[in-house]
């Protein structure tokens, strides 16, 4: 039997949900065929969602919380993994139905498990994490529906969020003009600081009334959803594009069809979660090579596991400021 091993476990006590550490063993943790010495996990508004119950993501409990870790391969059933082998795992049931990532052992089925990119380390892979898999996702599905540099600029919302500074910082990667909105008057340098060509202060913004407004956007990233993403539809560029893969502004869109029939806007969809393998492995591929952001540092705080709960409460506030990565 394995040493005992920290880990964050979010309990459902008398109809209220709260986590607290405890010392767990490798026999308690789920099935899967590799087992993972984590060195970091991060924290997600899914997460902070999860370990407080402000969400109901966990469905089972108890549970170790984390939807993200980054470690070596500590023992594997499965051949396509050997000891020792740096590897992530983002999503799937992690975190949700399956033990999650704030432990110091993580054991899941191999057909989650994404090898490390070249170029990546351990760090830099949670400083990603889910937030940075969700911008880079939503930026090759842009790409793949015809968004280029050259079309003009795209918008990140939520943009000192974890989703809104990974986005920045990678689309600015790529040679995209980027403009980032923002509702905290006092970041401006911070997305500058990132790559971030024009900010936009939310609370002056003036969002109208009418269904279509002027073309100001050839692509969007947009992690807010409710108002702000109807505002996005009645904005874009004719064949513009939109990333959306959040509800922190509201799960509710009032729009029209107007934008979609008579300037061919796309909404895409952007779920992190159940990305099919072929697809996950290849933008991870990419975040290591032609999205490969700059600053990484710069964005990501390294906190403990018994950082957490302020982490989560930050998260839900709406104060956060980049990523927090979990040193395991």
């Amino acid at each position: 039997m394995s040493a005992p091993f920290r880990a964050f476990r979010v309990f459902d006590e008398d109809g209220r949900v709260r986590g607290r550490i405890v010392s767990a063993t490798l026999d308690e943790l789920g099935a899967g065929d590799v087992v993972i010495k984590a060195a970091y996990s991060s924290v997600n508004y899914k997460d902070a969602l999860a370990g407080t119950g402000a969400g109901k993501i966990i469905r089972r409990f108890p549970l170790i919380g984390g939807i993200d870790v980054s470690g070596t391969v500590a023992s594997s059933a499965d051949a396509r993994f050997v000891e020792g082998q740096p590897v992530l795992v983002t999503g799937f049931d992690l975190g949700v139905t399956h033990d999650g990532g704030y432990a110091g052992l993580v054991r899941v089925p191999g057909d989650w498990v994404v090898p490390v990119p070249a170029g990546l380390s351990l760090f830099d892979a949670m400083a990603v994490g889910t937030a940075g898999f969700t911008a880079a996702l939503s930026i090759a599905d842009m790409e793949q529906n015809g968004l280029t540099p050259a079309q003009g600029p795209v918008i990140v919302t939520g943009a000192t969020g974890g989703v809104g500074s990974l986005a920045v910082l990678l689309l600015a990667a790529r040679g995209y003009q980027v403009t980032a909105l923002t509702g905290k008057g006092g970041e401006h340098g911070y997305l500058r600081s990132l790559g971030a060509k024009d900010v936009l202060s939310r609370n002056g913004l003036q969002k109208g009334t009418r269904p279509l407004e002027k073309s100001l956007w050839a692509g969007a990233v947009d992690a807010v959803g409710g108002d702000t993403l109807a505002w996005l539809t009645r904005t874009m560029q004719y064949n513009g594009c939109i990333a959306s893969s959040g509800l922190t502004g509201g799960t509710d869109l009032h729009t029209t069809v107007l934008p979609f029939i008579l300037r061919g806007v796309k909404l895409l969809g952007i779920d992190s979660a159940m990305c099919p393998m072929p697809k996950r492995q290849d933008v991870w591929r990419r975040i290591a090579t032609d999205m490969k952001p700059g600053g990484l540092h710069a964005i990501a705080k390294e906190i403990g596991l018994d950082q957490l709960p302020d982490a989560f409460g930050t998260l839900l506030a709406g104060a956060a400021r980049g990523r927090f990565v979990v040193k395991l």
